[in-house]
């Protein structure tokens, strides 16, 4: 990394990265939730609640409805008043969730959901309260911690609370969040005007990318606004095995190996994203 000159000036860099960084965290959370929200969920398959797991498909299905709503923007008054029914509906769903199974992945499941209903409303301060009760579950399970006080420390700093969300991003993390958390250390010094503190961690959040080989588009962006040369990331290619053959060729295929310890299938992931309600 080495300076590089720029048109933008550092307050204009900064109120860039004010207005566009606010969502990032919550589209990486989304991607590392499928990985260890399986890793909990297969920790812990002979202890499924299926009491438990039914009403958080019946949480899930009204999410989609309410989400589905909220996509039309042509929605008449007694449209958007169903759906706030709906949607205080789903809260009440949710809080007996937690009420009555308290401490599993499910309720994990139903605070972060509500949590980012919570902040798309722009009801900062009470998704942080959503966010605060979800880091008082029990599950044993670093990850999903991880990715609580990822979330929390965003929507503490969109909440202007900048000094609680560094206090709470400068805690240490499983390795798989170093570069989640440097990079939400860079946009907390960006909003409170330290911009030679934003770009060392924003430097520190490129560096752990390379090691697992993996791109980052937006961390690109906001170093470049920074006006710190970027050195591209060679992303890691996929190990691929030869065909196996088997007794009847046509039910031969190919395997892929590949990802790092933030990535899950293909199959797994999209089901977790969906649970997550992103």
């Amino acid at each position: 990394m080495t300076k590089d000159s720029s048109n933008m000036t550092d307050k204009q860099a900064m109120g860039a990265l004010k207005k566009h960084g606010s969502t990032i965290i919550w589209v990486i959370v989304a991607v590392l939730a499928g990985y260890f929200g399986w890793e909990y969920y297969q920790k812990n398959y002979a202890k499924v609640d299926t009491v438990a797991a039914d009403m958080y498909t019946n949480i899930d299905e009204r999410n989609e409805v309410i989400k589905l709503a909220k996509q039309n923007p042509d929605l008449d008054a007694a449209a958007q008043e169903s759906t706030a029914k709906d949607e205080a509906a789903l809260f009440a769903d949710i809080d007996k969730l937690v009420a009555e199974h308290p401490n599993t992945a499910y309720a994990w499941q139903g605070l972060m959901l509500k949590a980012r209903h919570q902040a798309d409303a722009g009801k900062l301060t009470e998704a942080v309260t959503t966010l605060e009760q979800a880091q008082t579950l029990k599950l044993d399970d670093q990850g999903l911690a991880a990715m609580t006080d990822l979330r929390l420390g965003r929507v503490l700093l969109d909440n202007n609370e900048a000094d609680k969300a560094l206090e709470l991003a400068n805690k240490e993390l499983p390795s798989a969040f170093e570069a989640s958390r440097q990079e939400l250390l860079g946009d907390i010094h960006i909003a409170k005007n330290d911009t030679e503190n934003a770009k060392k961690a924003y430097v520190a959040a490129w560096e752990a990318l390379r090691e697992r080989q993996e791109q980052r588009a937006v961390l690109s962006l906001k170093l470049q606004s920074l006006g710190v040369e970027v050195t591209p990331i060679t992303p890691r290619t996929p190990v691929v095995a030869a065909p196996v053959q088997v007794s009847q060729p046509e039910s031969a295929e190919a395997t892929q190996e590949g990802g790092d310890e933030a990535e899950a299938p293909a199959q797994n992931l999209e089901t977790q994203n969906t649970q997550m309600g992103n």
